[in-house]
């Protein structure tokens, strides 16, 4: 991963930002990262791509973790999909920010749901929903999750799971199970890798719940999401849940 040496006069402006990544673009990385967006579905599908490694996005990120709100959102509706990755991990960069005030954790929040329709791969869900949403909502009503969980739109749905991640770092895991079983019988493939990635992450903290509810579950739930959740398993174990496949 290329190092970067931050400008002593950055100007953090959306701007500035797509002139930082530009920088860093080779045709050789767009071609990749078309192709493999490609390969990947519903992932990337209707995506315009600069061509600059998801690392090297994430650096520059980091270097503009304290771009002003408004110029974040400009971020989120380029149609470029790098720069809308930059524009959730600085939002990632701040969430996660001890000093981080509230009043901003909650404008970040805001902005992450307002502008959904920007966050429109698993990706860029996966870098922004566990702290930017999960960790703003930790000690709240989490009533958005599970509203987000019967949306129609399949990134919303992917952000109502992954942002337990959050809750489950706090060994809080009552919330990461309610969702995955209103997500069983989710009928896109990107819901049940997600779904049975929070799976094994609770399990790590609570393996007798999961095997609960894989017990009660197994035999019904989509195949890749129960591969995704007895991943840890050791072999034996993932055979006979595998076999609940079979029986059912």
């Amino acid at each position: 991963m290329a190092t970067t040496t931050i400008p002593a006069t950055l100007k953090l402006t959306a701007n500035e930002f797509v002139k930082r990544l530009k920088s860093y673009q080779t045709d050789a990385d767009k071609e990749k990262v078309q192709r493999y967006f490609k390969s990947n579905g519903k992932a990337g599908s209707g995506d315009t791509f600069m061509g600059v490694r998801m690392g090297q996005v994430f650096l520059v990120g980091k270097e503009f973790i304290e771009m002003p709100l408004q110029e974040i959102e400009k971020l989120l509706v380029n149609p470029i999909h790098e720069v809308r990755a930059g524009a959730v991990s600085i939002m990632d960069w701040q969430a996660r920010r001890k000093k981080t005030p509230d009043e901003r954790r909650k404008e970040l929040y805001d902005l992450y749901l307002m502008q959904h329709a920007g966050i429109n791969n698993w990706d860029l869900v996966d870098r922004g929903a566990m702290y930017v949403i999960g960790g703003y909502l930790f000690d709240k009503k989490r009533d958005a999750l599970y509203k987000l969980a019967k949306s129609k739109n399949i990134w919303e749905r992917r952000t109502a799971i992954v942002s337990t991640g959050y809750f489950i770092r706090q060994c809080d895991l009552d919330d990461t199970f309610k969702i995955a079983e209103a997500l069983l019988k989710d009928s896109e493939d990107l819901i049940h890798k997600a779904t049975g990635w929070m799976l094994r992450f609770a399990g790590d903290k609570d393996k007798k719940r999961l095997v609960l509810f894989l017990e009660q579950h197994g035999a019904t739930m989509p195949r890749t999401m129960l591969r995704y959740a007895i991943e840890k398993f050791d072999k034996k174990e993932r055979e006979r849940f595998l076999g609940l496949k079979k029986a059912g």
